[in-house]
């Protein structure tokens, strides 16, 4: 049984939209077969047909709802990148001093610990010397 209170999703896609999608994906679809079948042709018309079909096709797919959607989207990423404290320089450098400084205790330590175990178990328990 579905959860009363969990926000229900809607996919409204209407018949132009899908239509705005296909045809988007025919002009790719176009673009690459123009410049295939352009073989015989100079590298310049052939290059200029599948940019002019992709640029269709970049339109028709930002003409459409998921398109539009992709374009606000792309708004408020940038919106919200804007909102964002940066460090100055002296923090970045003092964090960065920090994360190396830890990697090194770290590397250390865990040399420590593993010399400590292998004298335990190979010298002391097993007895073997090298």
């Amino acid at each position: 049984m579905a959860n009363p209170t969990a926000p229900s999703v809607e996919t409204v896609t209407s018949s132009a939209d899908k239509a705005k999608l296909a045809a988007a994906a025919a002009l790719v679809v176009g673009a690459v077969v123009a410049f295939y079948a352009l073989g015989q042709q100079d590298l310049w018309l052939r290059v200029a047909a599948l940019l002019v079909l992709m640029i269709l096709a970049i339109t028709a797919f930002f003409a459409s709802e998921p398109g539009k959607q992709l374009i606000a989207y792309g708004k408020d990423s940038v919106r919200e990148v804007k909102k964002v404290v940066w460090p100055t320089r002296k923090e970045a450098l003092q964090m960065t001093g920090y994360v190396f400084a830890f990697v090194v205790v770290m590397a250390l330590f865990l040399w420590v610990t593993d010399k400590t175990l292998e004298w335990l178990l190979y010298d002391l328990v097993l007895g073997w010397k090298r």
